[in-house]
């Protein structure tokens, strides 16, 4: 289904029939797509949604409209659309930054939140940005380069493909401008505000977002668990489905 929003048409789906709601958000150029495997557990016994954000996946948004207070509003635009009044909000690297601005601005509407290798901090460089450069001068080598450093040796070609398919659905254009919309965000000085339990999940070898970022993250976060998934890198989500769908419901059956 399709939420009209704000210039967008923000491709949704949602399953299961349970008492709780998850809406879960994807990161930098990646769709709802990374939280499918997960949700066949978690379909179970949440009612579960995800939506491919602005740039991504089969949304339908001018890629002016990608900023990160757009993609903000939208998280409640899409609440809103599907009558979930409270939900645990999971979001996937950049994404943190969305689902972060959203529990600081309107943390009466969340029960919880699941940061799965989330970003939180980016300085804006001095000197034009060479991951920017490559995406300019040649595309799709670039995202294969990315999703090279997303996974690990282990991680079957099955999951590469799978990855770059995901990526690639984004215009050179969008996955810039979702890239560069971040420029320079530092969330540091706010997390000790967010006052709600927080399941923070990340792969031990993440090579985008290193995993000293999210033990210094559960730090800051007054009610915060980490859970560190052993010898995954930065798309546990994918690789490690299982695992993290089991990590939630543990942590949110054990906060009930």
């Amino acid at each position: 289904m399709f939420i009209s929003h704000a210039e967008a048409q923000l491709f949704t789906v949602k399953f299961g029939n349970g008492s709780r709601a998850l809406v879960a958000l994807g990161g930098w150029a990646g769709s709802w797509e990374l939280w499918l495997a997960p949700f066949g557990e978690l379909s179970q016994t949440w009612r579960t949604i995800a939506y491919d954000h602005r740039g991504v996946g089969s949304t339908i948004a001018p890629t002016h409209s990608i900023t990160v207070q757009t993609m903000v509003d939208d998280v409640f635009a899409v609440m809103d659309a599907l009558k979930v009044d409270r939900c645990v909000l999971a979001a996937e690297s950049a994404g943190a930054v969305i689902a972060l601005q959203a529990a600081l601005q309107q943390p009466q509407r969340f029960t919880g939140l699941v940061l799965v290798d989330g970003l939180y901090y980016r300085p804006k460089l001095s000197e034009p940005d060479a991951f920017v450069a490559g995406l300019k001068a040649d595309f799709h080598a670039t995202i294969r380069q990315f999703v090279d450093q997303c996974l690990t040796k282990h991680d079957g070609e099955e999951i590469y493909h799978w990855g770059r398919q995901i990526l690639e659905r984004s215009s050179q254009a969008a996955a810039i401008q979702l890239y560069e919309c971040v420029d320079g965000v530092d969330l540091r000085p706010q997390l000790s505000q967010i006052n709600m339990p927080t399941l923070i999940i990340h792969g031990e070898t993440d090579q985008i977002v290193p995993v000293a970022s999210a033990r210094w993250l559960a730090d800051q976060l007054p009610q915060s668990h980490l859970h560190i998934v052993k010898g995954a890198g930065h798309v546990p989500t994918i690789t490690h489905a299982r695992e993290v769908a089991d990590a939630i419901n543990r942590y949110f059956g054990e906060v009930d």
